[in-house]
């Protein structure tokens, strides 16, 4: 059987991205399924929306620094950097609730061995061009009225699955994540198929 790769856009303030990227590794575990991360950023989409929470436009303020240097790095080394990018600001912002800033960045680049000055891309629009490329091309398909997690598939035709979600907590394990995969592969692939949803009542649980 040919290894499917899948994309998956995130942005690495989002809790709920972080749980969906982790069931993602757990499922290239029990299904030949290769995952490519990209970025994509909560600030972008939710630029001139003037009816969000003040709560939540703090978070938008801050979410601009690790998308851009997430994006800088990719420029930089390629892509294949992100999945350990990925992880390191993830594990440090949803694990160990450490604030976004500049205590964050110096870690997180320090783990990768990656240079210190790549952190001044957190202040800087050096390369938000390539950042609302990259926001774009996983959006487009979805459409503008989701967040983030969202996932590129190639279906068996061919053709695109591009879907947002799925939302789940905590994160599936071993074969029921390969399960869910399944599932949602099943469901995303269905012509004319938009929605599945309920009210979630539960917070993000990262274990």
């Amino acid at each position: 059987m040919t290894e499917t790769t899948a994309d998956m856009w995130f942005d690495p303030v989002c809790p709920w991205a972080w749980i969906t990227s982790r069931w993602l590794l757990e499922v290239e575990q029990v299904r030949d399924v290769r995952i490519r991360f990209h970025v994509m950023s909560l600030s972008v989409l939710n630029e001139g929306r003037d009816e969000l929470p003040e709560r939540y436009r703090e978070l938008l303020t801050t979410a601009w620094g690790p998308v851009r240097i997430a994006i800088a790095a990719e420029q930089k080394y390629g892509g294949d950097i992100l999945r350990d990018l990925y992880t390191a600001f993830g594990t440090r912002i949803h694990h160990d609730k450490i604030p976004v800033g500049p205590d964050l960045y110096a870690a997180v680049l320090a783990e990768l061995g990656l240079p210190e000055d790549l952190a001044d891309a957190a202040d800087s629009d050096a390369f938000d061009e390539q950042l609302r490329a990259s926001h774009h091309t996983g959006m487009e398909p979805v459409g503008y009225e989701v967040g983030t997690p969202v996932i590129h598939v190639p279906g068996p035709d061919g053709e695109l699955i591009a879907f947002f979600g799925p939302v789940v907590t905590p994160i599936p394990r071993g074969e029921a994540a390969g399960r869910l995969w399944d599932g949602v592969l099943l469901v995303a692939g269905t012509d004319g198929f938009y929605e599945l949803k309920r009210t979630r009542t539960r917070s993000p649980e990262f274990h």
